[in-house]
């Protein structure tokens, strides 16, 4: 089949990039220094056209404007606007938009791929070091507990506003140029991977779509809506989240254990301290990791908007956000559990050294009574 030869009049291409940085953020104060370094007052964002009783960020995250760079592809140099949206719980998204008009259906979709080879995570590209340092460097003073993580998420986004002469959905989703956008291949996908790539595909009005995969969703949107892009954006950022304190507990699980076989071997005066310092420390690990992950879990709210609603919990499917939630949980109840042993075996020696006190003192006593 050759593609339709619609033409995007107005459209946009997408590139994210998001960050872990910190154990939290404080917006606030962090946006009172925006506005005294550049003038500009920065803005907390909502949703564009869902009513705030409908879906709702918990806290919503701060929206800044970075200046705007330049991207040369092979065959043109595109202009790129910077946006970066700062959660409070330590993560920050970058955006590289392209602002696309009058262009060819299948040359916006070449343009996208294109675009992801410059900047994907394939590219090695420096400017997204360079962006995130620049914005590490604002927000230090605002950064509680600053991280090093290497972890990170990339998502691609190919927005159509407007074609000149609107397409049937139904026309439109079985194109082949919307599935060399979404998978990026120049060769015809077999019929079993075609359906899987276009599966997850929602519309509410006759003229609108959405397309989500992995790393890829199309979005075609007459209204100018931007809130299912901020849906799937949330949602990568809970994703990173909770990889990050998947891999946390991954990390202490061992040492955890090695300090429970260490503290095993400490003489008995010794022994009760040891275990209720590993005990505390182990405590305050759940519940730090516990508050974390239900910030992160309560970073949207989607009440009443059903439409919204579902390409969320289809994101957070499609991204495997409740996989890794539910591996945090696991881990999280190994600790706890290892935490509740110890302090169990530490008043136990407790008790246990407390007997010897009583004999030795008891024994003592009938030396000193003999001895008398």
């Amino acid at each position: 089949m050759d593609p339709k030869p619609w033409q995007v009049r107005n459209g946009e291409i997408i590139a994210q990039r998001i960050f872990e940085i910190a154990y939290s953020i404080d917006l606030s104060r962090l946006q009172a220094q925006w506005q005294q370094k550049t003038g500009a007052p920065g803005r907390r964002s909502g949703f564009s056209k869902t009513p705030p009783k409908a879906v709702a960020f918990d806290v919503p995250p701060l929206l800044l404007e970075l200046e705007p760079v330049s991207l040369t592809l092979a065959r043109e140099t595109v202009p790129l606007s910077v946006r970066v949206r700062i959660y409070d719980f330590g993560v920050i998204s970058l955006s590289l938009r392209a602002e696309v008009q009058e262009r060819g259906w299948r040359d916006f979709a070449a343009l996208l791929n294109d675009i992801d080879q410059a900047v994907g995570p394939a590219s090695g590209a420096e400017l997204w070091d360079r962006l995130l340092m620049q914005v590490k460097t604002l927000a230090a003073d605002a950064c509680e507990r600053p991280m090093h993580s290497t972890l990170q998420e990339d998502y691609l986004y190919g927005i159509v506003r407007a074609f000149d002469a609107p397409p049937p959905v139904a026309t439109l989703a079985d194109d082949p140029a919307l599935v060399f956008l979404l998978s990026g291949e120049q060769r015809p996908l077999s019929e079993f991977a075609r359906r899987e790539l276009l599966r997850q595909r929602y519309s509410y009005y006759e003229d609108d779509l959405v397309v989500l995969t992995w790393d890829r969703a199309f979005i075609y949107e007459p209204r100018g809506d931007t809130d299912v892009a901020d849906v799937l954006e949330t949602a990568n950022a809970q994703l990173l989240e909770m990889r990050y304190y998947d891999e946390l507990l991954d990390g202490e699980l061992p040492r955890i254990y090695d300090l429970v076989e260490a503290t095993q071997r400490t003489l008995l005066p010794r022994a009760p301290a040891r275990y209720a310092r590993l005990a505390r420390r182990l405590h305050g690990l759940v519940a730090e990791v516990t508050e974390l992950k239900e910030k992160v879990d309560n970073a949207l709210q989607v009440t009443e908007d059903v439409y919204l609603a579902r390409i969320y919990s289809a994101a957070l499917e499609q991204l495997r956000v409740p996989a890794f939630s539910q591996a945090v949980d696991r881990k999280l109840a190994i600790v706890r559990d290892t935490y509740i042993a110890l302090y169990d075996e530490a008043s136990s020696r407790r008790a246990e050294l407390l007997e010897i006190t009583i004999i030795a003192l008891i024994a003592l006593e009938l030396v000193l009574a003999l001895l008398r």
